[in-house]
């Protein structure tokens, strides 16, 4: 059996009288693309926080593989524009190792920027200097938290499919997080909706046709995307399956040193 690098159990979080995270259950298995889709305020980064270590758990229990290697991407970069910080230099302060921060510039396709202002990258620049930097550890779980975050349409697709790439010549899993109405990567092994609690789940492959993923999310398009829609009318049990008019489904799916 594929092994389970991250495996969480009815996580809970709450703020003063405020619920964040509702008896959360989810698992990561090596070499697995797993997607949290949900809308603002669905407790998506307070999920990453709690898997990251960042951000403690009310209740619950999370456990880590040994010897698991993280690779986190957050969403945004903030520099100041006055700051001369070149795209090497930025990478420098992770890991400092050119060989290996040419190999995590190579992978994501912007070896030509590794001199440039990091101010001056456009938004599909950076998101992939944000991935490179990610690797420069060779992470067992690539974490994301919305990747193509002020990137168009277009540079969407190729950067879902960088991540695609990147997981099958790396065999690392990936945890990404999509924001509501973002697209979503029809190569994802399993969807997760979240809306404080995990509304539905499923593989993608084998769901995508069915009444109760159609309702959720539309057709899928040609390009291997789907638009995500979630409409709440449905009711779920604890382990978030959908019981609704339909029957219950799941749903809502190199580089190198040298």
């Amino acid at each position: 059996m594929t092994p389970v690098l991250i495996e969480a159990h009815d996580l809970h979080l709450q703020f003063d009288q405020r619920t964040v995270l509702n008896n959360v259950s989810l698992a990561i298995r090596a070499a697995e693309i797993v997607t949290v889709i949900g809308p603002n305020g669905a407790g998506k980064t307070s999920l990453v926080k709690i898997i990251l270590g960042l951000q403690k758990a009310t209740s619950g229990t999370l456990a880590r593989a040994k010897g698991l290697r993280i690779g986190y991407m957050p969403q945004k970069l903030h520099i100041d524009r006055s700051l001369p910080l070149s795209v090497h230099r930025f990478m420098q302060l992770a890991l400092r190792d050119d060989q290996a921060i040419a190999g995590c510039l190579a992978l994501t396709g912007i070896s030509h920027l590794e001199r440039a202002p990091v101010h001056a990258l456009s938004g599909g620049e950076t998101q992939r200097l944000l991935l490179a930097r990610a690797l420069l550890r060779s992470p067992n779980l690539l974490v994301l938290d919305e990747p193509v975050q002020g990137v168009d349409v277009a540079g969407q697709s190729r950067l879902y499919q960088l991540i695609a790439d990147i997981r099958q010549q790396q065999q690392c899993a990936v945890l990404m997080v999509s924001h509501d109405l973002h697209l979503v990567m029809e190569a994802t092994d399993t969807v997760i909706c979240l809306n404080q609690h995990v509304c539905c789940h499923g593989h993608p492959e084998t769901v995508s046709e069915h009444p109760a993923f159609l309702e959720l999310f539309g057709h899928v398009a040609p390009t291997g995307i789907a638009v995500y829609t979630h409409h709440h009318d449905h009711s779920h049990n604890i382990h978030g399956e959908i019981s609704a008019r339909q029957s219950s489904a799941g749903a809502c799916k190199e580089h190198s040193h040298a």
